[in-house]
């Protein structure tokens, strides 16, 4: 397994945000107040583009991106679910998979666009929701967690 000391997606997971791994990949929380949710999976070995895995370690760990997006849905009730493969800052494969909802502070550009203007009303309204999103974090991990371990024992 090739990883550089210099890639912070080479180094193990926090524990704290670590949901599910296995010997390919990981799931784990991205603590980002403004998108309650955001999860990340991970591709173990250093890897830039998705051509540099196999056919059959492609398919595995789109398989869990979309797993991670059936039970958001299932567990979060977003509007939208983003989902995103970049890494021009981190070129180590990564798949960013963001609830989205008509309240948050971007809706609907892009996570990273400049947030939009609220109204006082909005931003109490948003920021109720998010109480409420954070109350359902655990539920949902564990939910993900579940299904990723029977789905991968």
């Amino acid at each position: 397994m090739t990883h550089l000391p210099d890639c912070p997606l080479c180094q193990p997971a926090n524990p704290l945000h670590l949901i599910w791994r296995n010997d390919k990949m990981r799931v784990v929380g991205v603590d980002d107040p403004d998108f309650p949710g955001f999860t990340r999976v991970i591709w173990h070995d250093h890897a830039s583009e998705m051509t540099e895995l196999s056919e059959e370690d492609r398919q595995a760990f789109m398989d869990v991106v979309w797993k991670v997006e059936g039970v958001m849905r299932a567990e979060l009730l977003p509007k939208k679910i983003n989902l995103a493969q970049l890494g021009n800052m981190v070129p180590h494969l990564h798949w960013h998979v963001i609830p989205r909802w008509p309240l948050d502070s971007r809706f609907p550009d892009a996570i990273w666009a400049a947030p939009r203007e609220h109204t006082p009303e909005q931003e109490l309204a948003w920021s109720i929701f998010q109480e409420n999103l954070q109350a359902q974090l655990p539920a949902f991990r564990a939910a993900l967690r579940d299904l990723l371990e029977n789905h991968y024992a």
